[in-house]
């Protein structure tokens, strides 16, 4: 790769080798390099500006699960064709800890979290200087102990109240990165960007029509089930929640490569009203961005594996903020 260290086979190989030198080898400092200085992340929970501010949140995250492993399923990625020497990777991983520290979610536990992330990471010439970052928090409080709305409302008093506390992400408050691209024009990730604008349109017989009838589909909360069903009702009761909210797609990449099923990424976002009873209960009319990203992967008979996650408590403490209900 035109600008990138020789230890690096291709994107994949960077985005998981980095990843492991970071999070398993302790190589906080690695970030200095690895990481603009100036980087937008943007998390659900918010915007960080700099390497410096994820510097000191991976380090806070390590002393309170010290035995935080990343394990990387799939790296889909796209090489940007307005830019040479850039590209945009989508990274899913599956990350477990034991809750032995102080920290976000308090006092130690004990308990252990097993959850997947999905990262968006824009990189060029060794570093990665443009980042969306969606982690499963819901699932994560659930198995240590928390429901994700209370674990927002804890959030909020941990963080000084509704006007001192750190603000959920909104694209009102985002920052222009170094990336503009939008991804390929693959057709596997047009195909995905198609179903999810259909789900989106309330028209939910794209799922038996597209969906393998074995689909395993995983979503937030880790939770996941097999067959149509459990996608039908999941997506049901997200759009039901936010019925008259703007779905929009932001960034599409679609793959085939040897050895790996046909697969695509797409990062969208929901932005509206929560106006309706769904996945987040009774309707408050709260103002909410929800930040999401779906992997899919197809076999000989449609869709076989989805893969979506949003980050619940981030949602939550927005309903929350916007409604008073703190």
């Amino acid at each position: 790769m035109k600008g990138f260290s020789p230890r690096f086979s291709d994107l994949p190989d960077y985005i998981l080798k980095i990843t492991h030198e970071i999070w398993e080898e302790r190589g906080l400092a690695t970030l200095h390099h690895y990481y603009g200085k100036d980087i937008p992340m943007r998390f659900p929970s918010g915007l960080v500006r700099g390497n410096a501010g994820v510097i000191d949140g991976t380090l806070a995250t390590l002393a309170e699960f010290p035995d935080r492993q990343l394990l990387g399923e799939d790296v889909i990625w796209s090489e940007d064709p307005a830019e040479a020497g850039r590209y945009l990777s989508s990274h899913r991983l599956v990350t477990t800890g034991t809750h032995t520290g102080h920290g976000a979610f308090g006092a130690p536990t004990g308990k252990r979290f097993e959850i997947r992330a999905i990262a968006d990471c824009a990189a060029k010439a060794d570093v990665i200087d443009d980042e969306w970052l969606i982690r499963d928090v819901g699932g994560m409080a659930r198995q240590l102990g928390w429901e994700p709305s209370d674990y927002a409302l804890y959030q909020i008093e941990r963080e000084g109240g509704p006007e001192a506390c750190v603000q959920p992400f909104h694209p009102d408050h985002d920052m222009q990165g170094p990336y503009t691209g939008r991804g390929n024009d693959n057709a596997w990730g047009a195909k995905l960007a198609g179903i999810l604008r259909r789900i989106m349109e309330k028209n939910f017989t794209v799922i038996r029509a597209e969906y393998d009838r074995a689909v395993r589909t995983e979503h937030w909360g880790s939770r996941g089930g097999w067959s149509w069903e459990f996608a039908e009702t999941d997506w049901m009761r997200l759009r039901s929640s936010f019925p008259t909210a703007t779905f929009d797609i932001h960034h599409v990449i679609g793959r085939s490569d040897p050895g790996t099923p046909t697969r695509a990424a797409v990062r969208w976002s929901l932005t509206g009203e929560h106006a309706g009873a769904g996945y987040f209960g009774a309707p408050t009319g709260a103002e909410v961005h929800v930040m999401g990203i779906t992997h899919a992967e197809w076999g000989e008979w449609g869709l076989r594996r989805e893969f979506t996650l949003i980050d619940e408590v981030a949602v939550w403490k927005q309903i929350l903020l916007r409604k008073g209900g703190v």
